[in-house]
């Protein structure tokens, strides 16, 4: 069976070093990726088609930012990796992502360098952190690309 680590792709510089760490890790076990990129619900407009026109570009705007990351993971790691966009709530749908009966060896966050972290991993590594089907690696902000490559 195949590694496959589950990744959260976002334009934050966060999900950036989230990705690098797991393209590594995955080229040096022989597994795989899987990149969820994750759209905002938007807030409910009053025209329906207006709404759906707004979810419709975020969702294009979220395909083409995992596109762009795909491609970077083929040309750093050699790995194609698998994607899936959703849109709703981020810890839902990664909840839903690990539920879903593909074998996932991690989820790999990546947190800010300086602050508070955010919501993801303060849910996946606080309050459902002893529930998962997997081990959560958060990757620190403050890692260089050395860094990763070392510890991956």
């Amino acid at each position: 069976m195949m590694r496959t680590y589950l990744v959260v792709v976002d334009e934050s510089s966060e999900a950036e070093s989230a990705l690098l760490f797991a393209a590594r890790r995955a080229a040096k076990t022989s597994g795989g990726v899987h990149m969820l990129a994750l759209v905002p619900k938007t807030e409910f407009v009053q025209w329906g088609a207006v709404q759906a026109t707004m979810e419709e570009e975020a969702r294009a705007r979220a395909e083409a930012l995992a596109m762009g990351a795909a491609g970077t993971l083929m040309a750093e790691a050699g790995i194609q990796p698998a994607l899936t966009v959703k849109i709703g709530d981020p810890i839902a749908s990664v909840k839903e992502m690990l539920a879903s009966g593909e074998p996932v060896a991690a989820l790999v966050l990546g947190a800010a360098p300086k602050g508070a972290p955010g919501p993801l991993v303060t849910h996946f590594a606080g309050h459902d952190a002893g529930a998962l089907p997997c081990p959560v690696m958060i990757i620190p902000g403050s890692l260089s690309r050395e860094d990763i490559e070392r510890l991956s």
